[in-house]
């Protein structure tokens, strides 16, 4: 078979959503990779797509053990990286914040390690906000490819007649390319309900702007299948094991 109908066994346990492409060359370097039933620890390796790949005991249980944590994240905090003078949203989780309802597991300072935010929300939205060690779930929300759908409950003001209304369901572009079909309805006199498949920057606030419509408020309530359900504003729990994105 020709080197080019195989490719990387990382670039293909990504696609399997085993692990991220870092997180699967560590693997591999570290013998904790099967394929075909045969441990594969050599970095580059290509392989044809139907193999089975497999990992290790230990790596499944050290991705068992990766935290994933979802804060209601307030207004006035932002998601990443601040500037000098803004507080990022995961100075939140702290133990005293942690939503005991439902959670065994306490924090640890190793699971604050390599934490990043998969979708972000800016500084005037509140809301659902995903934190996580797992680069294959950070994909699956974030990744180029991602079908996961994001809901939203939008507070406006200004008017919205129905041809407006179709346009941002479909028909408005941002930054010269075409925005994907998004879900939008009414479900009151002055809020409208988004169900979006992408995440540009700030991109509800602008299709409102597009419209003449001026968000007054805006809250990520659904990630997949996540809800942020009765989750406290300022407060976060970890992904329990019967939940999935």
């Amino acid at each position: 078979m020709s080197d080019e109908e195989k490719i990387r066994l990382s670039k293909l346990m990504t696609e399997k959503g085993l692990c991220s492409r870092r997180e699967a060359d560590d693997l591999i370097s570290r013998g904790l990779v099967y394929v075909n039933g045969i441990v594969v620890d050599q970095l580059g390796t290509k392989v044809t797509r139907d193999v089975r790949v497999s990992l290790a005991t230990e790596a499944l249980q050290e991705r068992k053990r990766l935290a994933t944590i979802i804060l209601n994240k307030p207004i006035g905090y932002v998601s990443a990286q601040p500037e000098p003078d803004k507080i990022p949203a995961i100075r939140l989780i702290q133990p005293e914040n942690q939503f005991l309802k439902n959670d065994k597991r306490r924090l640890k300072p190793s699971d604050l390690n390599g934490l990043a935010v998969a979708g972000r929300l800016d500084i005037d939205s509140q809301g659902l906000l995903i934190f996580t060690q797992d680069g294959s779930l950070a994909r699956q929300v974030i990744g180029e490819d991602s079908d996961v759908e994001k809901e939203y409950l939008v507070r406006v003001s200004g008017e919205l007649p129905q041809e407006k209304l179709e346009l941002l369901r479909h028909g408005l572009s941002l930054d010269g390319k075409q925005l994907k079909p998004a879900g939008v309805e009414w479900i009151n006199q002055d809020q409208l309900r988004f169900l979006l498949k992408e995440g540009r920057k700030r991109q509800i606030r602008r299709m409102c702007e597009c419209v003449g419509l001026k968000v007054l408020g805006l809250k990520r309530v659904r990630t997949g299948q996540l809800r942020l359900g009765d989750l406290p504003e300022g407060q976060w729990r970890f992904l329990r094991d019967d939940e999935s994105i």
